[in-house]
């Protein structure tokens, strides 16, 4: 985003115009009368005076005509020139001209964004009365649903409890009350929570993201302890060696669990494993970056192949980790390699290199209730927030002022805002694999998680633009409700 975007003025504000000396100086007198008298004018009396008094000792009548018409001509062009520059230094500053105003489609400011963004999820909120579960308020997975009535899911209205969070908004169209209720009345018979295509078993990774949007919104610590217990215990190789093996699912468990319970035995163990799992790319200095897996199919001949994206979840989970566990010399070499590894990225172009490309990746686990089936979770990745959100850690700031590498940080940084702001219409963000619009019907093509994201991707990036004006003093004893 530009300056003019976020709705910054210019730096500096024109000042009032100087005074003036009516009439002007003596020269400025004599040259606009000279101007006014006219130019042919001017340079005709100029040849009959040189004329008339060149002596006769010149070679012949022929070389004064060419001595005083020369200096005829001399004078037009002076007489003309000094008259339009006292002209144009005269006339004042041109005015300025109104710019045209945007096209009907085109974004608007952030706080614009932001409010849009707030408008439509209070249009789209659903209600529901569950003769089970009670009350629903929230969301469904897509802002805009094809298949039947809208009804809340666990996983989108966590997020849509984000998004309310994130705005702070004043009005009451959209209660917090209401969404961290319907939360606790979406959560399963044996506790937890999974995404609707899962089924009736809690899975670790939507569980934590749960969590994490309660433990923000409020909720108390004695009754998220006993849920993120339950985390931890089905998290473990033994229960769940799908979910353990993948960046994704480790990194979105590590985010929940670091805002519900920062002091869960869970987190060293699954930073330990996510550190362990990077690997050293020879195509970019032989950093280390992070893969879709944290462990190579033992089946699959191939080598690991560097994820931008994975790369940025391990460098955002890791930083988060290190404020509030600290970090020793290994887990500060693999985060920093990240954060190296993605500086070197080497397109030119970066509101639309192959590192922002959006992915879609699968989570396969065996069905609970037959081995012989597979539960299959179709995860989709908002790229250019991730990589805007890992770019703006405390750690990666520091890095690249190490490094000398300010101008690379804030071009990448910018380039994938950028790309962040290109998705969004009137704040709500559409899903495209790959910038090139919707294939397959199968697309989500609103979904609340990528608004989420692109929201929070802006406001972060927002708040690291903002300078405050020093003219600007602060306003003292303003009461604000």
């Amino acid at each position: 985003m530009s300056q003019q975007q976020l709705g910054r003025g210019p730096l500096r504000a024109p000042g009032p115009p100087g005074p003036t000396t009516p009439g002007g100086s003596p020269p400025t007198r004599f040259v606009s009368w000279l101007g006014r008298f006219g130019c042919v004018a001017a340079g005709y009396a100029v040849f009959q005076f040189l004329f008339g008094v060149l002596p006769d000792s010149i070679d012949g009548e022929p070389a004064k005509y060419l001595i005083s018409g020369l200096s005829g001509f001399a004078t037009v062009g002076m007489t003309w020139l000094a008259a339009a520059l006292l002209r144009a230094r005269t006339a004042g500053p041109t005015p300025l001209t109104t710019p045209a105003p945007l096209a009907p489609n085109a974004p608007g400011p952030l706080p614009q964004v932001f409010t849009s963004a707030y408008d439509t999820l209070a249009a789209q909120v659903a209600v529901v009365d569950d003769p089970v579960r009670g009350r629903l308020v929230g969301w469904p997975h897509s802002l805009q649903e094809l298949d039947g009535p809208a009804r809340p899911t666990s996983l989108a209205t966590a997020y849509g409890l984000h998004i309310v969070l994130d705005l702070g908004v004043a009005d009451g169209r959209l209660h917090t009350g209401d969404l961290i209720d319907t939360l606790w009345r979406l959560r399963l018979q044996g506790g937890g929570w999974s995404a609707r295509s899962q089924g009736s078993v809690a899975r670790p990774e939507v569980t934590a993201m749960v969590l994490g949007a309660l433990a923000r919104a409020g909720a108390s610590r004695e009754r998220l302890a006993d849920e993120v217990a339950r985390c931890e215990a089905g998290f473990t190789r033994e229960l769940d060696g799908t979910g353990r093996a993948l960046t994704h699912v480790v990194t979105t468990v590590m985010r929940g669990l670091l805002r519900a319970a920062p002091d869960a035995p869970t987190i060293p163990v699954l930073r330990g494993a996510l550190v362990d799992g990077a690997f050293s790319d020879p195509q970019r200095q032989h950093r280390r970056c992070w893969s879709h897996r944290l462990s190579p199919l033992p089946w699959v001949g191939h080598p690991a192949q560097p994820s931008a994206l994975h790369t940025a979840q391990a460098v955002v989970a890791l930083d988060r980790a290190a404020v509030v566990l600290g970090e020793g010399p290994v887990e500060r070499s693999a985060r920093e390699d990240g954060v190296r590894w993605l500086l070197a990225c080497p397109a030119t172009g970066h509101d639309n290199c192959a590192d922002l490309a959006n992915l879609r990746e699968e989570v396969r686990r065996r069905h609970p209730d037959d081995s012989s089936h597979h539960e299959v979770l179709n995860v989709r990745h908002f790229t250019a927030s991730w990589i805007v959100r890992a770019l703006l850690t405390p750690g990666a700031q520091e890095i690249a002022r190490q490094d000398g590498l300010e101008d690379t940080w804030r071009e990448l940084l910018n380039g994938a805002a950028a790309a962040v702001w290109a998705a969004q219409t009137d704040g709500i963000w559409s899903w495209s694999r790959d910038g090139s619009g919707f294939t397959t019907t199968e697309e989500m093509r609103q979904p609340i998680w990528m608004t989420y994201q692109g929201l929070s991707a802006l406001r972060a990036h927002a708040v690291w633009m903002y300078q405050p004006d020093p003219r600007t003093r602060p306003v003292r004893d303003v009461v604000g409700e």
